[in-house]
């Protein structure tokens, strides 16, 4: 716009000159001349042919005929202006750099905390809700305009800032805000392992304090993730075959894990696997994973696969019991044994196929329980409503593990914990939780640090201070009753004390997991943000308002 805008100031500045300096007259006769606003803004209305007369007296022949030739000079300036004007608003490259400048102005206002989201699909919209919820705010990174299209008609509350660009490159992460002090972490879950790998090792590099998540389907590509330097590793495959092995270890453990996720509550249906008479239909990613949780138990599913280089793997694997196969095809099915099966898997990644087996598996064999495996998530309500035992969508798993291990990351480490522990220890804590809170407890996170709770951070930087966990579950109403709480995982110097003594000394940046009820959590909101809750709580004297200055006195 530089050379229309000066031709523009160019033409103004000849006509201006001009009636400056040609005399006029008034109604006297007497020469008359303008001044360099009235000449400006004589210009300004005739230039944009609005038109008003001539003031503030009739023209004389000279003024008329340097009028004239101004008119032609700064309409066509004017003209010239417009057309290159409404040229450049069409023009993609100056588009993209109008969004490009909000899309920096809005990342630069965000004072809180925010992760970056690499692409917009059904899975990251559902961690960008539930980021929103627990009031983190969030920034995308899309390179298909038509799906930030999408997401800017979703209407997120607060507004989420979307960048149409290449996920990949350095320039956009840093445009979405990687070096900010707010931001907290990076997801990516792409298919391409690849383009995962590129990012974590771009992400460590452009700030090695904040979070990288990034999906995994291989263990020899998440042991490469891990290296490059990402922090969380999510498998989807993986994840489900943990909660089969969960299941078949000890369903109290699978109903802790759902909790914990908020999923569902400590009284949901137990999640039942027959250990015997067992079918699985395809041997992919998931189905390698699930039939290795078996044959660690002693248990060897007959496995349905019809393509060569599955069944060649299969066979490598040391699989038993194979049959090459359409699994859709009830003779193939039959032949499995499908009359006599107690369980039957399907695992193919096509959700018309497994969709297919299992309406001739429901013909075949009424009884036998029915887990199938369902890819997309715009086919929920049609697998919802197929009457099926249990569905695993990898991309809903996906969804609530990497949402919780970037939002709630004591959660993430009790979720681990649980993997490693039987179903007496599981039984035990779900039979506490529910008879000491509720069938649905509430899940805090709470870090002794200066801006989560800082009260007891101060109280604890004098090292002659004590306080232990009891206090802080104690009722702000009366210090000598306790609130429902029960004490999950306390990590102190990165070791983890699983179901701590409520007689436990706190210390400065310990963090701690508790499961609590709505009562139990306000106090404890109020108590460690609270000087006179806190001082109650600790002492059992009322703190005045007046203290600090008669202190003072």
């Amino acid at each position: 716009m530089r050379l229309p805008f000066t031709v523009i100031a160019i033409s103004y500045a000849v006509a201006i000159v001009g009636l400056v300096v040609i005399p006029g007259a008034d109604d006297q006769g007497n020469p008359y001349y303008f001044s360099i606003f009235d000449a400006f803004y004589f210009v300004t209305y005739t230039a944009t042919t609005i038109g008003f007369g001539e003031i503030p007296y009739p023209f004389t022949h000279a003024q008329k005929i340097w009028v004239s030739m101004s008119i032609y000079l700064t309409v066509v300036g004017w003209f010239y202006g417009i057309g290159t004007l409404v040229a450049l608003l069409q023009d993609k490259l100056f588009i993209s750099e109008l969004a490009m400048a909000r899309f920096r102005r809005s990342v630069r206002n965000i004072k809180e905390d925010f992760v970056i989201v690499l692409g917009y699909n059904d899975t990251t919209s559902q961690i960008i809700r539930k980021m929103i919820d627990e009031n983190l705010r969030v920034v995308v990174i899309e390179k298909d305009q038509q799906r930030a299209d999408y997401l800017m008609l979703e209407g997120f509350i607060p507004h989420v800032p979307v960048l149409v660009s290449d996920v990949h490159t350095t320039s956009s992460l840093e445009d979405a805000g990687i070096k900010s002090r707010h931001c907290k972490g990076i997801i990516s879950l792409f298919e391409s392992n690849v383009l995962n790998l590129r990012v974590t090792l771009a992400s460590r590099i452009l700030n090695p304090n904040i979070k990288v998540a990034v999906k995994s389907t291989t263990d020899d590509e998440s042991e490469n993730l891990y290296d490059a330097g990402a922090n969380i590793v999510e498998n989807p495959f993986a994840l489900i075959s943990s909660q089969i092995r969960m299941a078949l270890e000890g369903p109290s453990l699978f109903k802790l894990e759902n909790w914990l996720y908020k999923i569902d509550s400590l009284e949901s249906k137990t999640f039942f696997i027959p250990q015997s008479e067992i079918i699985l239909c395809g041997y992919g990613r998931l189905g390698e994973k699930i039939y290795d949780v078996f044959k660690q138990k002693g248990i060897y599913p007959t496995v349905i696969e019809k393509d060569k280089i599955k069944l060649r793997v299969a066979k490598n694997d040391g699989v038993q019991n194979i049959i090459s196969g359409n699994a859709e095809d009830k003779y193939i099915l039959k032949e499995a044994d499908i009359q006599n099966a107690k369980l039957i898997i399907v695992a193919t990644n096509n959700d018309t196929i497994n969709l297919s087996i299992i309406s001739t598996v429901k013909k075949l064999n009424k009884e036998t329980v029915i887990i199938t495996r369902e890819n997309e998530l715009s086919d929920f309500s049609i697998f919802s409503n197929a009457k099926i035992d249990h569905i695993f969508l990898p991309s809903q798993i996906l969804i609530h593990k990497t949402a919780n291990a970037i939002m709630n990351p004591l959660c993430d480490r009790m979720i681990k914990i649980l993997n490693e522990k039987d179903e007496k220890w599981g039984s035990t804590l779900l039979s506490r939780l529910i008879k000491t809170i509720s069938t649905s407890p509430l899940i805090i996170e709470l870090n002794i640090t200066k801006e989560k709770a800082p009260e007891v951070y101060n109280y604890l930087s004098d090292k002659t201070n004590k306080l232990n966990l009891e206090t802080l579950t104690s009722s702000r109403h009366d210090r000598h009753m306790s609130n429902n709480v029960v004490p999950l995982l306390v990590i102190r110097e990165e070791k983890d004390i699983i179901l701590p003594n409520i007689d436990i000394e706190l210390k400065c940046e310990d963090k701690i997991l508790f499961a609590c009820d709505e009562n139990a959590k306000n106090d404890l909101d109020y108590v460690i943000n609270n000087v006179y809750e806190f001082h109650y709580i600790v002492t059992g004297v009322e703190k005045k308002y007046f203290d600090k200055f008669v202190s003072r006195g």
